[in-house]
């Protein structure tokens, strides 16, 4: 099935599905700048072509991400009220940040053998908007700003199934005030089984004695 993308926008059967749910649509319509409620509902110049993503799917192909049209009907359909007008800025900024998820996600996968059979693919994906994560919760707890999204994608490397969770957060500029949007990403391996546990104990070895090591090397140069 090539018609869907990697944004939960609801139930995984429908032929719309793509990474963000319907919940998390109208989050992110309230950190996209141009929303504004005075809008006019005029769908007629929404477009209905699909951008295919970079991100492959189990049954060979890629995930496909969602026109405008589709987007707003979708957010239409659960009276999220939106507006025509904001699709063509929502639209890029929804599918360059799954880009930019899925690139995140492939850094942890470097170097782990999924190329030896076809490469990792995106199997599954939740949004997950009300959630906190127990990092995001704790981090929230010393006083930095909750995200505004999660979302948990399980993907396939050699028949190994591995869960990401992926805490979106906006950057200085960003807000329905701003013209300026920027979000950072917080992806890793969730801790829910043991491939997870060592993919994350092995990036803090690397993190912590990596950097001493290379600064060991330099100084006796």
């Amino acid at each position: 099935m090539a018609d869907k993308c990697p944004v939960d926008h609801g139930s995984h059967s429908s032929d719309q599905s793509c990474p963000v749910d319907h919940k998390s649509r109208t989050t992110w319509a309230s950190v996209l700048p141009g929303s504004s409620p005075t809008h006019p509902v005029n769908t007629s110049s929404l477009s209905t072509e699909r951008e295919v993503s970079s991100i492959p799917r189990t049954d060979n192909g890629n995930w496909v991400y969602p026109s405008e049209a589709q987007f707003f009907a979708a957010m239409a359909r659960k009276n999220h009220n939106p507006h025509a007008s904001d699709m063509k800025t929502i639209i890029p900024i929804h599918n360059a940040v799954n880009e930019r998820a899925w690139s995140e996600l492939m850094k942890w996968e470097s170097g782990r053998g999924g190329e030896k059979c076809g490469g990792v693919k995106l199997v599954t994906f939740k949004g997950r908007p009300n959630d906190l994560t127990p990092k995001a919760r704790l981090m929230t707890l010393l006083g930095y700003s909750a995200p505004f999204d999660r979302h948990d994608w399980v993907v396939e490397r050699c028949g190994t199934r591995i869960r990401y969770v992926i805490d979106f957060y906006t950057g200085r500029g960003a807000g329905p005030s701003s013209n300026n949007v920027s979000f950072y990403l917080d992806v890793r391996p969730a801790l829910d089984n043991w491939e997870g546990v060592k993919m994350r104990a092995e990036n803090i070895w690397q993190d912590w004695f990596g950097s001493v090591r290379s600064t060991n090397t330099l100084s006796q140069s």
